[in-house]
Formats: structure tokens, sequence, C-alpha cells
């Protein structure tokens, strides 16, 4: 954790002894903002996240999210190069240095490719869902759970090697729920957390008692799979529209007869997206899979695109 950082003069900040000046800004979301700084010291970019803590449980939550970065270390999980708070008046923001991953998210290039009425090759496909799977793998073996893997919460190199990032919703991988008060409280939080077109459907009907565990995750696995195969993912068209998307999920996921992937690759969407968790693989199982395809390339459509 950061042990101090000031604003030394417009465009610059100083965190842990080193300045950093601002480039331009990436992104903002309903309360953080990302800006493009330099490292003054090295020459570097860096992504820095402001999380505006409107109170104590907004800073216990900026808190939270450094500490699942510290958490994990592994080449496909986003790591944390430094993180302060810093007071301004009554209102108090967390900072969160992060790499910059220059070529954006998942989500951009599958924009990219629909946009040029293109696709993504089956080989690059299997390639950058290798990687997710590699780094969710590790999430899950510290029994925890992403809650919120969709594409535009993972990053892509210009190797194409994919990074997750939004650590902030990652909790513990089983959560027992033994009323129904308590169902409830998850599914309020599930609501505000887990984006709706890629949530699992127990976090939309809860039953109690029960136990929710790492399956969520790949059951959002199988909707990113999905969206990698058709450029958008499965349920983004019904929550576009209104309809209802807890109703959507509890059907069998189905492709246009005309897909132009292998059956094994199908096979593998369809095996991972099953609406009963208990009937879905684990992270583990999905991950040998996926290796197992990548070991008999190449494909037919193994063009880069």
């Amino acid at each position: 954790m950061g042990h101090s950082l000031c604003i030394c003069s417009r465009g610059t900040v100083t965190i842990d002894n080193k300045r950093y000046y601002f480039i331009q800004k990436l992104g903002e979301g309903g309360f953080s903002y990302v800006d493009l700084v330099e490292g003054a010291h090295d020459g570097h970019f860096y992504a820095l996240k402001r999380i505006l803590c409107h109170d104590r449980e907004g800073r216990k939550e900026a808190q939270h999210e450094m500490e699942m970065h510290q958490l994990i270390s592994h080449p496909n999980v986003l790591s944390l190069n430094a993180f302060t708070f810093v007071n301004k008046g009554n209102k108090c923001e967390a900072w969160l240095l992060l790499p910059f991953v220059k070529k954006g998210s998942l989500w951009s290039e599958l924009e990219k490719l629909r946009d040029k009425d293109s696709f993504m090759s089956e080989s690059r496909i299997l390639h950058i869902f290798e990687g997710i799977c590699a780094g969710l793998q590790a999430i899950h073996e510290k029994n925890y759970a992403h809650r919120d893997l969709k594409p535009t919460n993972v990053l892509l190199d210009e190797d194409d090697k994919p990074v997750l990032m939004d650590l902030g919703s990652m909790n513990p991988a089983r959560i027992e729920v033994k009323d129904s008060r308590e169902a409830m409280t998850i599914q309020d939080w599930a609501a505000q957390r887990c984006t709706i077109s890629y949530r699992a459907p127990e976090l939309f009907r809860m039953e109690s008692p029960c136990i929710i565990d790492e399956k969520t995750d790949i059951w959002s696995l199988g909707c990113v799979l999905y969206a990698m195969m058709m450029l958008q993912g499965p349920f983004d068209l019904i929550f576009q529209k209104g309809d209802s998307v807890a109703l959507a999920v509890q059907n069998n996921i189905s492709l246009p007869k005309s897909c132009r992937y292998s059956q094994g690759l199908q096979d593998l969407l369809t095996s991972i997206m099953v609406a009963n968790p208990q009937e879905r693989p684990d992270i583990a199982w999905v991950h040998n899979r996926v290796q197992n395809l990548l070991s008999n390339e190449p494909f037919q459509d193994s063009t880069r695109v």
C-alpha cells in the first residue's frame, strides 16, 4: 500500500515518492475514474484508478479490491503496483496504480471485429480462452470467485494474452445461505455487482438454504466464450430489448446450425453453460479441455483474424 500521495502540480501526482505525469483519461464508471499516467522514474505507462469513497463502507470496499489484487499473483490476473487513500476535504479517494494494457478490453476487440463484419478464428479464441481459464483457476485455487467475469473485464496485451481485471466483486467462493433473508441479501448484492447478462441463474432466484459457490464464474465463463464465438453475449440482445434475462438463463443455450466453429468448441460451450450449477464442470476440467482442444491445432479457420 502506498504511504503517501499528493498533487504536486497540475497533471502530476506522487505515489510512494515516485512522480507520475497525467497523460489522458481512459474511462470512468459509476464511482471510479481511470487515467493514463507515465512514471517519471521509468518512462513506463500505468493506469491510475481512482475510486470515490463516499462513506466508511466505500473505503472498506476499495480496501477489499486492493487486497484481492495482492492475494492473486498470476500473469493472467491484473497486478497492483501501488495503492493508497487520499483525503480531499470531507471526501476520500482510493488510488490504485495498475499496469497499462495498451490493446484494451476483449469487448473492444469483439466490437472491432463486428464492425468489420469479421469473426475471431478458432485458434485465437482458444488461445485467449485458455489464458482466461488460467487466471480464473488461480482465483479459484485461493478459494475465491471473481463474480463479474465478462469481456469488458478481460484486457488483452499485444500478444493476445488475456488479463482478468476489476477484482472488486471478488469474494469467498462458497457462501452458505441459511434462510430467505440471507438469500434476498445476496440476490440484492448480485444485482448490484454482477452484470445481468453474464450473471449465473442461481443468483437470480436463490433457494434457501443453499450454497453459492465458484460455479457462478463457470457460467459467466461460458458467456464470455459465447461472446468470442458470436461477437456478443448470449443474453445481450434479450437485456437490450427489455425482456427477462432471469427467465432466459433457465433455458439451455443453443448455437445457430450454421456455426463456423468445430463441434469440439461447441460441445465445450454447452458443457459449461448448464443452468443447474451442480452439473457444471469446475475450472480445472474446463482448463484441461481447452488445452486438449489447443493441442489439436491447426484448425480449418486458423488464419489469425
